[in-house]
């Protein structure tokens, strides 16, 4: 019975990525026009830009919006990979193949003694949630990475440093994957796999690192916690504007960089957190790795100048990852997680021009996506908190002085 079950479960969760993928590609190849603007115009006019300054040995140095780590450049000439395709065409399919490795690694570990598809169900449903901006964008291969990663960190340590090193120089973010790792091996191949690849960048291509540079630069994008505070603020005559900015549209004007300033605080505070966690946590079980991870990433996520739609998908890959476990804690933070998405997914792209305006459905729609984020970040916290902080068992009570006298004197007598 359990085996049947199990099929058959398999078998709608393949039926169902077919379909919904199928959909995916129809969109970003434009047979179906998804509402809102042309999301893939990324990929046609900035992807392939830096595709062609990439293939002469060195990097977009005099472009402000690079702002990746060299290791990115490997995902924008993918599409080379295709030579036989347009450089969209091939862009897309690499997005899509990147899709289906993830859920083959979801569902290797799913199909494990002791774990479940659940995982896989995330992915699977959470993906599509986010529209054509998924296809359109480079970090789904991020995340396939970043799912690898957390999947081998138990029975490959090396395996997954290297991948978490690897992941680190594509963006960054997956380097969060090692606060819940004590293994000192993973550290260690994932340094080792930093400083390799980053020196060959380095030696073979300028400008590896003007990212860092570029990216300091942000503001408090349109989308972020921050900005809230100005699409409210817009209503009671702040003066400021809206603006592409360093390659997002952001804010720019009055209390701008206070704002921003305040959300690297928030971020400091939440790291802050993070490492008080880390070293008061004892009990470290199987699952310990995944759900630390995304409870690390949502708090990157929530508290940065900058929530991109793409972003949502690190969330999806990595809470996909924990449900893979039947010990983790992390289903609310998850289901909280593809809320999200679907709110993201009415944000940007379909009602993006309410974003921009701030109007009351664009204030609404932010409020209810980035207040389901700070939910799932809270509540992830506390349950990673109760399920690796060891409490002290309580102290007997002390025998009651007032009754000795008694009991002595009854005994006497």
């Amino acid at each position: 019975m359990e085996t049947t079950g199990v099929r058959r479960s398999l078998t709608w969760l393949l039926l169902t990525w077919g379909v919904t993928r199928l959909l995916l590609l129809l969109v970003v190849f434009k047979v179906y026009v998804f509402p809102g603007p042309d999301v893939t115009s990324d990929v046609s006019v900035i992807y392939q830009g830096w595709y062609d300054v990439l293939r002469t040995g060195t990097f977009p140095q005099s472009d402000v919006t690079w702002q990746y780590p060299p290791a990115a450049a490997l995902a924008i000439l993918s599409p080379a990979l295709l030579p036989f395709l347009e450089y969209t065409q091939a862009f897309f399919l690499m997005a899509f193949a990147a899709d289906l490795a993830a859920l083959l690694l979801l569902l290797y570990a799913g199909l494990r003694p002791g774990r479940r598809l659940r995982g896989a169900w995330v992915w699977v449903a959470g993906v599509p949630l986010l529209g054509p901006t998924v296809y359109s964008r480079y970090d789904v291969m991020v995340t396939a990475v970043a799912v690898a990663a957390v999947l081998a960190a138990a029975r490959h340590p090396k395996v997954a440093g290297a991948l978490v090193g690897f992941g680190a120089l594509l963006k960054v973010w997956p380097a969060l994957i090692l606060v819940g790792i004590r293994r000192r091996s993973v550290w260690v191949s994932a340094g080792v796999t930093v400083a390799v690849v980053a020196g060959l960048f380095s030696v073979a291509m300028p400008g590896a690192f003007a990212f860092l540079t570029f990216q300091r630069e942000r503001g408090t994008e349109v989308e972020s916690l921050g900005s809230l505070v100005f699409h409210i603020a817009r209503h009671h005559g702040w003066n400021g504007s809206v603006l592409l900015n360093y390659g997002s549209v952001e804010f720019l004007g009055p209390w701008v960089t206070a704002v921003s300033t305040a959300a690297l605080a928030l971020t400091g505070m939440a790291f802050g957190l993070l490492l008080l966690w880390r070293l008061a946590a004892t009990r470290f079980e199987a699952h310990t790795a995944a759900d630390a991870a995304l409870v690390a990433v949502l708090m990157f996520t929530t508290t940065s100048r900058v929530i991109s739609p793409q972003y949502m998908v690190w969330l999806v890959g990595l809470a996909a990852a924990c449900l893979c476990f039947r010990g983790s804690r992390m289903g609310v933070p998850a289901a909280m997680v593809l809320m999200a998405c679907f709110v993201t997914v009415l944000e940007f792209p379909i009602w993006f021009a309410d974003i921009v305006g701030s109007t009351p459905r664009g204030i609404t729609l932010l409020i209810a996506r980035n207040g389901l984020l700070v939910l799932a970040t809270v509540i992830g916290m506390r349950e990673l908190w109760k399920a690796t902080v060891h409490k002290p068992a309580p102290a007997a009570p002390a025998p009651d002085q007032t009754e000795a006298p008694a009991q002595e004197a009854s005994a006497s007598s």
